[in-house]
């Protein structure tokens, strides 16, 4: 959530950064009017309730029990109209916060100004596009033909866009998430299993809500959701904590199955694992001081390409530009690896710094070692990787002409020796 005294104070810098995301404006206008009536609300509540402790003195001393009567009906008025005051105040309040919740953030002056996802920035691509000596198959074809992916039984049991994944398919998803935690916990993470369901304030905590209400599922008689990423209850640990400053930065890691709705284009992604309801994801998530965050990013961006260096795949960095960005991000950088089946690139990780504004959500801060007053920390999460694209990536670079798919050499150890599926 945006501070109101930014909006209060630039609104025009808001305005642009809601223009550059592509975004209507004109809701601060309707932000400032409704903080200025605030404003004037509560000073004149405020006066009413210095005036009623002023009278309220008097009242005690006054011997004219007419008078004092008189007076005492002048207050009771006086309560009347505060309480209707208060209500008033309580109601604007209301709207100011529906509107501001609804605002994205600002985003960062290095994130470049585009319109949509084709105005992204590639910064870098590291290894080569795999070539072969045959014609390589996506895994909608290779993991039918070696039994390990079921798309009609998944059909079967829940839906479309579900499967089932059997035998070493379903070993090598386990085998990524058991690789990525252990890899993300040398890289100093603490690794968290953390509640698959998280209540409403967790959700809106990490910006999830309202903007994404359409995109989760709910149970609606405990008032849970499901989680769409590992990020909302990572937000959630730290929830209404004030932390000092000797314990940052924190930096935990967690694996947690993600479940969104995915409301799609017609057309778009819909063939194989690409985008299904229900996916599994390891997290990266940093609590941090703010003049640390940058640096944390970069960071958390080296971490999510060690990944990829490490199962041998050819990668490419990208800087979203404003058009592109997520929600909650002031600065992104998108990772996708090449996936030789599918022809194309697939978006593995999304590192972000959203600077305060989770935290201003969640009402997360922490105590300087000066002991001053207790301040607002930055987050930061990270896709350290997503599946199942990472697993497309490694099953179709890997492939082989007969049709098997060689195990990457770092994942062997979670595969109990299999080092070729076939």
């Amino acid at each position: 959530m945006l501070d109101i005294n930014l909006i209060r104070e630039k609104p025009d810098l808001v305005r642009a950064a809601l223009k550059n995301r592509q975004m209507d404006a004109s809701p601060i206008d309707s932000i400032l009017s409704l903080d200025e009536k605030r404003r004037a609300l509560l000073t004149e509540v405020e006066q009413l309730k210095a005036e009623r402790n002023t009278v309220s003195k008097e009242i005690s001393k006054m011997k004219d029990a007419a008078e004092r009567e008189k007076k005492i009906v002048a207050m009771r008025e006086v309560g009347d109209k505060i309480s209707g005051l208060d209500k008033e105040v309580e109601n604007v309040e209301a709207e100011l916060t529906r509107l501001t919740s609804a605002l994205p953030n600002v985003p960062d002056e290095r994130t470049p100004i585009g319109a949509s996802e084709e105005e992204n920035v590639v910064l870098r691509t590291v290894g080569q596009i795999p070539e072969f000596d045959f014609e390589p198959k996506a895994h909608w074809d290779l993991g039918p033909a070696l039994g390990v992916i079921d798309f009609e039984r998944g059909t079967k049991i829940t839906g479309s866009r579900f499967y089932v994944l059997s035998g070493a398919g379903a070993r090598l998803q386990r085998a990524l998430i058991a690789f990525m935690l252990d890899l993300h916990i040398r890289q100093g993470y603490t690794e968290k299993y953390l509640p698959f369901m998280v209540k409403t304030e967790t959700v809106f905590g990490a910006g999830q809500l309202p903007k994404f209400a359409d995109n989760l599922y709910k149970d609606h008689e405990e008032d849970l959701y499901f989680v769409p990423t590992a990020e909302v209850p990572l937000t959630g640990i730290h929830m209404d904590e004030i932390l000092d400053e000797a314990q940052l930065p924190l930096l935990y890691t967690g694996y947690t199955p993600c479940f969104r709705r995915e409301k799609m284009s017609a057309g778009r992604d819909v063939r194989g694992i690409k985008r299904g309801h229900q996916f599994d994801k390891v997290e990266m998530y940093i609590y941090a001081k703010p003049e640390e965050s940058d640096a944390l990013l970069e960071k958390m961006r080296e971490d999510a390409e060690a990944t990829c260096a490490a199962l041998s795949l050819t990668y490419r960095v990208q800087q979203l530009c404003t058009g592109d960005l997520g929600f909650g991000s002031a600065i992104t950088y998108d990772i996708e690896v090449w996936a030789a089946g599918c022809n194309e690139w697939l978006e593995v990780s999304s590192v972000s710094n959203v600077r305060d504004f989770q935290a201003r959500r969640a009402n997360i801060k922490y105590r300087p070692a000066d002991g001053g007053k207790a301040r607002l920390l930055h987050t930061l999460n990270g896709s350290g990787l997503g599946l199942p694209r990472t697993m497309i990536a490694v099953m179709e670079n890997n492939q082989q002409a007969d049709g098997s798919i060689r195990v990457p050499e770092v994942l062997r150890p979670w595969m109990g020796g299999v080092d070729v599926i076939k």
